[in-house]
């Protein structure tokens, strides 16, 4: 962000792709930062079994919403490569909020114990019991 008025002539002579560089790249900055929430949301998510659940909010949030927010903002409102940005970048952060409040909302108490169910299910090892410290302590 602080060089953006240096790097652009780094790739092209042209001044009118230079001007257009520096003032996208704000955009360029904000999508870096919210593109390396979303992927951790998304991982969790994922992560706890809901793969489907995060592939329709995908789809929901970049093809529903964010590609025709680009399309209108850059073709329909004539803001070229700005709106078709702003529409993915609006997609993206669509996406980020439904998987936030996914992940805030789930009571992960409950999840872990419906992955312990699963595991024994499936062969998993006997449920270990917790010694309290009394009994840690007289062993050793």
């Amino acid at each position: 962000m602080i060089l953006r008025n240096e790097y652009p002539s780094l790739f092209s002579n042209d001044t009118e792709v230079q001007d257009l560089v520096k003032n996208l790249t704000p955009f360029l900055c904000f999508c870096i930062v919210i593109n390396n929430v979303q992927p951790v949301l998304s991982g969790v998510a994922i992560g706890a079994g809901w793969q489907a659940l995060v592939a329709y909010v995908n789809i929901a949030c970049y093809y529903l919403f964010g590609i025709p927010v680009g399309l209108v903002l850059g073709y329909k409102l004539d803001w070229g490569v700005k709106g078709i940005w702003l529409g993915m970048i609006a997609g993206t952060i669509l996406q980020t909020c439904v998987l936030l409040v996914l992940i805030y909302k789930t009571n992960w108490n409950e999840e872990a114990s419906l992955a312990e169910d699963r595991i024994r299910t499936w062969g998993g090892h006997e449920k270990a019991t917790v010694k309290d410290t009394k009994n840690t302590k007289e062993e050793t």
